[in-house]
């Protein structure tokens, strides 16, 4: 077969020559971007996309953080495939759940999307979920799917990725053997409402001895909340994702950090707008699923997996939570604050449950309980009562809101910006 000779105009060899000459110029060292140090796995620069970065979740490690899953020479697996839950109308009771969480990754430059390709063997009734979240200023954002690409409101300089498994009851389990992320620069969401608050009904965990969501043994007259959406669960003993629980007439208030995930649904962050909301994005925003399903009859008055809804609860709180800080004797209405919603400064309680004063002393009257690891809004501090705690001694009080008040010796840490003077 004759070969066609191709041949070069002198015009545009001219043009060759100069873009080669033009290259030729460019100082090497500008090719090559500028790396920051991560924190886990290798990293990779896209070609032609220098704002994009690529990692793997680390699925090796398997320890106290982590609930339900086992690293095998296949890939990771549920280590037990039946529900943690024992009550009927508990989550944990209609699926089998396992959940990896990776260490945070310091990014090499701030992103707004992170997305999720996993490789895995997925039997017929099992699940496998990656989900993301990633630290700004004022705190961590909510968890999202990362499947088809997490989009953060802010940038985010750091982003830490979990992977949830389930499995029906006694079923067979996924094999999950590699999870690639990658995160870049997209256009952001708007942003919710800061500082949501909603009025839900709230019932009473119980279930003492029994696993959360997080992998904490529950205890007796512990202090935690749960809500139906894993998008606000908090790792294992850190309040990073906090609520604050009052009664209806403001009396008693709790802050807690969220360590389960229920009542009824698993999927609900009723708290989102629609254009967040996970499920159920034709209800108005702050209405639980189980509370209309309860109340209207909505999704035939069952929940996300068939089961008939007995009650409306958006919010179950553990037994100290709900005896103690609130002092309730019966399932109520309550306001909850979905705090990480807000901005400011946080004041992370490394003691407790931490007795919430009218004023800056112990001799004034107390108004709720703030549990061990939460993150409290701090809007300003003054000077009282010194008092010996286990930070520091200090006479600096902060003020989470008006005629609440608690001792800055308990406090652990303050993130999210500088506290002013009251």
């Amino acid at each position: 077969m004759r070969r066609r000779h191709c041949r070069i105009r002198p015009a545009t060899l001219a043009a060759i020559l100069a873009l080669v000459l033009t290259a030729a110029l460019v100082p090497v060292a500008s090719a090559v971007p500028t790396i920051a140090p991560a924190t886990a796995g290798s990293l990779t620069l896209t070609a032609g996309a220098p704002a994009s970065e690529q990692w793997s979740a680390d699925l090796s490690v398997v320890d106290r953080d982590d609930v339900n899953v086992r690293r095998t020479a296949s890939g990771l697996r549920l280590r037990a495939a039946r529900p943690a839950g024992r009550s009927p109308r508990s989550p944990h009771s209609a699926l089998a759940e396992g959940m990896l969480l990776t260490a945070p990754r310091t990014l090499a430059r701030p992103a707004t999307r992170v997305r999720a390709e996993i490789s895995a063997d997925v039997p017929a009734g099992a699940s496998v979920e990656a989900q993301v979240r990633g630290w700004r200023l004022s705190g961590w954002t909510e968890w999202r799917a990362a499947t088809a690409g997490a989009v953060f409101d802010r940038p985010v300089g750091r982003v830490q990725t979990r992977v949830v498994l389930t499995a029906r009851a006694g079923g067979a389990t996924a094999t999950v053997r590699a999870v690639q992320l990658t995160a870049d620069a997209t256009a952001a969401v708007s942003a919710a409402t800061p500082g949501l608050t909603y009025r839900v009904y709230a019932t009473r965990i119980g279930l003492v001895g029994e696993l959360t969501a997080n992998g904490r043994t529950v205890q007796p007259r512990d202090h935690f909340a749960a809500l139906p959406s894993r998008r606000g669960l908090s790792p294992l003993n850190t309040g990073d994702y906090t609520v604050r629980v009052c009664t209806t007439a403001g009396t008693r208030c709790e802050y807690a950090p969220v360590w389960d995930v229920g009542p009824w649904n698993t999927r609900d962050d009723y708290w989102n707008p629609s254009a967040v909301r996970e499920n159920w994005k034709n209800l108005p925003q702050g209405r639980p699923e189980a509370q209309a399903a309860y109340q209207s009859g909505y999704n035939g008055g069952r929940d996300q997996f068939g089961r008939t809804v007995l009650n409306p609860a958006g919010i179950d709180l553990a037994d100290g939570t709900f005896w103690d800080g609130l002092q309730l004797t019966t399932n109520a209405w309550v306001d909850v604050a979905y705090l990480w919603t807000g901005g400011g400064p946080r004041a992370v309680v490394g003691d407790g449950p931490l007795n919430i004063r009218t004023g800056p002393g112990t001799s004034y009257a107390t108004r709720g309980l703030a549990a061990r690891f939460a993150n409290v809004p701090v809007q300003c501090y003054v000077t009282g009562q010194s008092v010996a705690g286990p930070y520091r001694t200090t006479t600096r009080w902060n003020r989470l809101a008006t005629g609440q008040y608690v001792s800055h010796a308990y406090i652990s840490t303050v993130y999210g910006g500088a506290v002013p003077v009251c």
